[in-house]
């Protein structure tokens, strides 16, 4: 009696020399140095991300019962290398049989043991540098699950090939490199307003990116991609007390709503340091340059007043998102920056990039100055090289930032860039603003 094992047509082996070539293992080789990549932190499911966590859980994949879901585990390599490959796997009941696939080559293998064994899936020559992949799917599978896989293992003779991969901090590793432009602004200026516009083109609207546009010490102003249905314009001001929960600012160090805009939502937010915040939502659309505009003005009682504005040019006028007061606080903006961020883990598998244009700032006495220089940066994913696919630059007359994807574009952190000039000031009415 068969039971509920379940078949599916033979999986054909694909030969392929575009990327890699099999090698059989020489006899006088050294002993290969394993490198184990755990697929809780590096793997997704490829054809459906958003389903990823119901899989790929603490301990690598579990739950595994969809024969048409695609896991792909990546890992990079700082050169061509030859290289060999287990998986470290298990089932919890019978055997199965799945289909391992290296870019075009392919073959099945078997799990049939009740503890987690290395099973090996073959030697290949990989020809680039890079980033590459593994795609896993279940073909049979005598009980519920095809299997447990824990990790990937890659083994070399090379005991100086550098194979990079997301080691810890899972979650802010699969979620990808936020990227920066740290802007220069003129010195010696109190910088009043700072103007900046965003552009997302066609398809780079990713879920879970936020579009940040005008950063400053004390906040941030942007839009972002919730779901596949909501999309928001948000505004947040960080509290001077240091905390993660807002519950434990003290009264005096919170921040204070001054007014709001229509269907604005205002409250506070928490776990990446605690503050005010603000949101709308916003069917905000790719293709549409949408401008921001942020105020500074130092108040009294050692207290600084923020307001975010935001332009939507079908509209024709800016409109007040909110503003609030910062205590403990009296200055002008400072530190001026943009970011790229996606935060949710599933999509962190997915390409994304926004374009910048048309930075200003105007200082207290109502003089406009422009902002042509920036320095790329990325947040500690980057730094560390859990995660090599970020980039940025220039794009027509403005700056861009991507992330994500696992791409081989990558910019070095710290490069300058220069736009070209506009010399031509925003032309905003101050005394025509929705307040």
């Amino acid at each position: 009696m068969i039971g509920n094992k379940i078949f599916f047509l033979p999986f054909l082996i694909l030969l392929s020399s575009c990327f890699f070539t099999e090698t059989p293992k020489k006899d006088n080789s050294k002993p290969l140095q394993y490198t184990s990549v755990s697929l809780e932190g590096n793997a997704w499911i490829i054809n459906d991300v958003f389903k990823s966590s119901e899989s790929i859980l603490k301990n690598g994949v579990m739950n595994w019962s969809n024969p048409n879901h695609i896991i792909r585990v990546f890992f990079y390599i700082d050169k061509p290398a030859t290289l060999t490959f287990n998986l470290k796997a298990k089932t919890n009941y019978g055997s199965s049989i799945i289909s391992c696939t290296i870019e075009e080559i392919s073959q099945q293998i078997q799990i049939a043991s009740k503890e987690l064994k290395s099973i090996n899936i073959g030697t290949y020559k990989i020809k680039t540098s890079g980033y590459h992949y593994i795609d896993i799917q279940g073909l049979i599978r005598d009980g519920e699950y095809f299997g447990e896989i824990s990790d990937l293992e890659i083994g070399t003779e090379d005991r100086s090939l550098n194979i990079k991969y997301i080691k810890d901090d899972f979650y802010f590793g699969r979620r990808g490199p936020s990227t920066h432009l740290i802007f220069e602004s003129p010195k010696d200026v109190n910088v009043e307003w700072f103007y900046n516009e965003i552009e997302v083109e066609e398809k780079q609207d990713v879920i879970g990116s936020y579009f940040m546009a005008n950063g400053f010490d004390g906040g941030y102003f942007g839009i972002q991609v919730n779901s596949e249905t909501e999309r928001r314009i948000l505004f947040s001001i960080w509290s001077p007390y240091k905390t993660d929960d807002p519950n434990n600012i003290p009264d005096a160090y919170k921040i204070k709503l001054l007014q709001k805009g229509n269907n604005v939502i205002t409250g506070e937010f928490g776990n990446e340091g605690s503050g005010g915040q603000s949101y709308k939502l916003y069917n905000w659309e790719v293709k549409t340059r949408y401008g921001f505009l942020i105020r500074a003005q130092p108040a009294v009682n050692n207290s600084t007043i923020f307001a975010a504005y935001f332009y939507d040019p079908k509209i024709g006028k800016w409109e007040l998102i909110a503003s609030f007061s910062r205590p403990m606080t009296n200055t002008y903006l400072t530190g001026l920056y943009s970011f790229l961020e996606n935060f949710i883990p599933n999509s962190g598998v997915i390409n994304r990039s926004v374009g910048f244009y048309n930075q200003w700032v105007r200082d207290e006495n109502e003089n406009w100055y422009e902002i042509t220089n920036a320095k790329f940066s990325a947040d500690a994913t980057a730094k560390k090289e859990a995660r090599l696919d970020y980039s940025g630059g220039l794009i027509r007359e403005g700056f861009y930032l991507q992330n994500c994807g696992f791409k081989n574009e990558n910019l070095k952190i710290g490069t300058i860039l220069s736009r070209k000039t506009n010399a031509i000031p925003p032309k905003i009415d101050f005394n025509n603003f929705d307040k």
